[in-house]
């Protein structure tokens, strides 16, 4: 991995996790989605006009069926992530989610995209998985699914994180090879695959603002702040990967966006209080030999 595609990774990484720990303390349904995607159309308007104005009128119908089909991805995606932030704790939802989704993505463009692999980027991926497994709560995982039905709150909560995290890392495994795809093949800018995408997104997101005026009032009033958050910053982080994707093979970028996890475990585990800070620091620190080794070649 080219050295400006390392730094662009670690720079998606650390945003990535501050945005996602906005979600999270904002509590929010597919209603806070729609509010991100809104605020995100507006904001980010003067940019993916001007980026748009000469290369979108020469889209045809292959450009804008992946814009439409990375759009529809990213709904599922951040509604599932959503729903497993107010069932279970960030530090379980978001390192499943994170580490299965660029793991599933990166297994993808070796078998299919025609990737490869050496020796230190397969030890690195297998760091990564470590560090995943710890941050998440490593052997406690494990017991908790051997646990009778009769299951303690906590217990419940960590099914619930691992089941929301893997739905979603299938989601992020989705995207991950169609966005890829689209600014390696198709050579889209990745700037408007995101901006594109949002129209989508808020396509399908907009009736349920509507359906309830009176609960959408309120859960805007609650989480606006949050939302501007997101909506701000969330685009710098992904943009920044799909032009690391354009400069490096997709396999080596996927797995070494989880230096995120890294942020988010030091950071999130502080801000949140969900226990388990040393496990999951030394998960984080798994997680950074793993994304150097990545990007050492």
């Amino acid at each position: 991995m080219s050295h400006s595609a390392f730094h662009l990774v670690i720079l998606a990484g650390l945003i990535h996790a501050l945005w996602n720990i906005a979600a999270k303390k904002a509590g929010g349904d597919v209603r806070f989605a729609g509010f991100t995607a809104l605020i995100m159309a507006v904001v980010w308007a003067p940019v993916g006009i001007y980026v748009g104005w000469d290369m979108v009128p020469t889209w045809g119908y292959l450009e804008w069926g992946f814009i439409s089909a990375s759009g529809v991805l990213h709904v599922l995606y951040f509604v599932t992530l959503l729903r497993g932030y107010r069932k279970a704790d960030l530090t379980v939802v978001y390192p499943l989610a994170r580490g299965s989704g660029p793991l599933i993505s990166s297994a993808v463009a070796i078998l299919f995209l025609g990737e490869h692999l050496s020796l230190l980027g397969g030890l690195g991926i297998l760091a990564v998985v470590g560090g995943v497994f710890l941050i998440a709560g490593g052997p406690k995982l494990l017991r908790s699914l051997r646990q009778e039905q009769d299951a303690h709150d906590q217990q419940i909560r960590v099914r619930r994180g691992i089941f929301y995290g893997l739905c979603t890392g299938l989601f992020i495994a989705a995207y991950t090879v169609l966005d890829g795809y689209a600014v390696k093949v198709l050579l889209l800018s990745p700037l408007l695959v995101d901006y594109f995408g949002n129209f989508v997104r808020i396509a399908l997101l907009l009736p349920v603002l509507l359906r309830d005026r009176v609960a959408t009032r309120v859960s805007w009033n609650k989480e606006w702040k949050y939302a501007l958050i997101v909506a701000v910053i969330s685009p710098i982080s992904y943009v920044l990967v799909l032009y690391a994707m354009q400069e490096a093979p997709l396999s080596h970028v996927a797995p070494a966006r989880e230096v995120s996890m890294l942020f988010a475990a030091l950071i999130g585990g502080h801000l949140l209080d969900e226990g388990d800070r040393l496990q999951r620091i030394c998960g984080a620190l798994c997680i950074a030999v793993g994304v150097i080794a990545l990007g050492s070649f």
